[in-house]
Formats: structure tokens, sequence, C-alpha cells
């Protein structure tokens, strides 16, 4: 008799469809306070899912660093500028956007991050995480009720701008260039030169 050769388990559909445990804003922060997270680990929160960030590389790293810094003096005395910091969202979302524009806190934000209500406008910078920006992000941000969202497409010199939260869509989605210049809805008055976006060329 030849014996029987061992066959893996194949997951059933309904093994697939079991739900995922979904962690907390407070558990992930009691995470960090015990040492589980530390500054090492670049992750955040999305939907209750701890995920990995990706690495800040060039251009990526330079043209948040340089967009961040313009809007800084821009915005001097009118909203903040947050570069990599989180925002919380909800109980189960806190990300970590590469730019955020968000109300001046008088503490400072020194004993919470900014929530959903305090967040004027996000910029994420897109490399090669072009379709998670502009699809699953945008759905976050969008069922938080951020006003405005940007994602700035570095290889097609492409600014997406989403306007009009409605449930996990934006109903307004525009596509800018780097010779166009535009406002924020909630800053009209404050132009910004998309062409600053992106690196010179050489």
């Amino acid at each position: 008799m030849v014996p029987a050769q061992p066959t893996q388990a194949q997951p059933t559909q309904q093994w697939k469809e079991r739900p995922q445990r979904r962690w907390t804003v407070a558990e992930y922060h009691r995470m960090v306070t015990l040492g589980l997270l530390t500054a090492h680990d670049r992750v955040e929160l999305i939907e209750g899912q701890i995920l990995e960030m990706s690495p800040q590389e060039l251009p990526h790293a330079s043209i948040t660093s340089s967009v961040g810094n313009d809007l800084v003096m821009k915005f001097a005395g009118k909203a903040w500028v947050r570069q990599r910091l989180p925002i919380n969202l909800s109980d189960y979302s806190e990300p970590e956007p590469d730019i955020a524009i968000v109300k001046i806190s008088p503490n400072r934000y020194r004993d919470r991050h900014p929530t959903s209500d305090e967040v004027y406008w996000v910029i994420e910078v897109a490399t090669s995480t072009l379709n998670y920006d502009r699809n699953y992000k945008a759905s976050i941000y969008a069922k938080a009720n951020i006003p405005e969202y940007w994602v700035i497409d570095i290889h097609h010199h492409q600014v997406l701008v989403f306007r009009a939260p409605n449930g996990d869509r934006y109903q307004i989605e525009q596509v800018f260039t780097a010779q166009d210049t535009i406002a924020p809805m909630t800053f009209p008055a404050i132009a910004i030169v998309l062409a600053d976006c992106f690196m010179p060329e050489i």
C-alpha cells in the first residue's frame, strides 16, 4: 500500500471571511506605552489595522519637507502644519499623513493629537503608493469628513485634489498640473503654486 500523501488544508470561503481583530486607538497607544511599538516601527493605525508605512526615500522625503516648510511660512498665525505626525480620525484610525494643516491649539496638542474636526486639509506625497493614496486613503479621509485632500503625484507631476466628502467618497476629484496655481477651500486667499510641489528639473 502506498502511504497517502499529506494534503494541505485549504481555507474555506467562510474562513477567509471571518472578521479580523480590530485594534482601537486606545489599545494602539497602550502598545506604545508598553514598548511593544517603538519609534523604529514605522506604522500607523488604519481602520483598526496596524499597517507598515512606506520608507522615506528620495524624492518623497525632499518634496514632503520642502512643501511642508513652504506651507509653514504661508500659514503662519493661521494654521499649524504637521509633517508625518498622527491625526485622530476615529476610535479605529490614527494615520500619519505626510502633511496635515490643522487648527491652532492653545495647548499645542501636548496631550492629544488633532481630531478630524480640527483638520483643514491633508496632503499625501505619492511615488509607489499612488493607487493606495488616491483610493483607499481617500476613502478613509472622506469617511472622517476631512474637507480637502491632496495627493502629490510625483511621477506624473500632477496634484489630485479631493473635495466635498460624502460617506466614504469625495464628490469632487480634480487633477491639476505643475503649471497651475490653486487655493485650499478653507483659505481661498492663499495661493499655492503647484510647481513648488515638485523638484525642479536640472
